[in-house]
C-alpha cells in the first residue's frame, strides 16, 4: 500500500462515513479490501469489505458498503468498483461473495442482478446488530 492510497481512502471515509482516523487501521487489517473512485481530487465512490477464510478450506467475500455520490451515479462507477472488488477477491481465492441491501434499493439490486448475483436460496434472512462493550 502506498501512502497516497491511505490518504485517498481516508478522504473516502470522511466523505461517506463522516469520520476520520480509522482508515489506515482498516487497510492494515487482515482480509480488508477497499476500492475508491475519484475524479481529480474529488472522491466520487467507494466500496469496502472483507475476504473471509472459512473452516472448510474455502473463502468468501463480504461486501460491506458500496456507495457513489448521487451526482455521479449511472455512469458505471458502482459497477467498476464492484467488479474490481470481486476480481481482487477471486484472485485471492474467494469462491463466493455475499452482501446485504435494502429491499427497496432498486438501483443496487439491479446492479447486483446484472452482475449475476442472486437472492439467497436458504430462505428469508434476518440481520442482527450487536454493540460490543470494550
Amino acid at each position: 500500500m502506498l501512502p497516497q492510497d491511505a490518504e485517498l481512502f481516508e478522504r473516502a471515509v470522511r466523505r461517506f462515513r463522516g469520520t476520520s482516523g480509522g482508515g489506515l487501521a482498516y487497510l492494515r487489517s487482515p482480509g480488508a479490501s477497499a476500492f475508491v473512485s475519484h475524479r481529480g481530487h474529488e472522491v466520487v465512490g467507494w466500496c469496502w469489505g472483507y475476504h473471509l477464510p472459512r473452516p472448510d478450506g474455502f473463502s468468501m467475500l463480504y461486501l460491506h458498503q458500496l456507495e457513489v455520490v448521487e451526482s455521479h451515479r449511472r455512469q458505471g462507477i458502482g459497477r467498476a468498483l464492484l467488479v474490481a472488488f470481486m476480481r481482487a477477491g477471486a484472485q485471492a481465492g474467494a469462491t463466493t461473495m455475499f452482501l446485504t441491501t435494502g429491499e427497496a434499493n432498486t438501483a443496487a439490486r439491479a446492479l447486483y442482478d446484472s452482475l449475476g448475483g442472486g437472492l439467497a436460496t436458504q430462505g428469508p434472512t434476518v440481520n442482527y446488530w450487536f454493540r460490543l462493550n470494550r
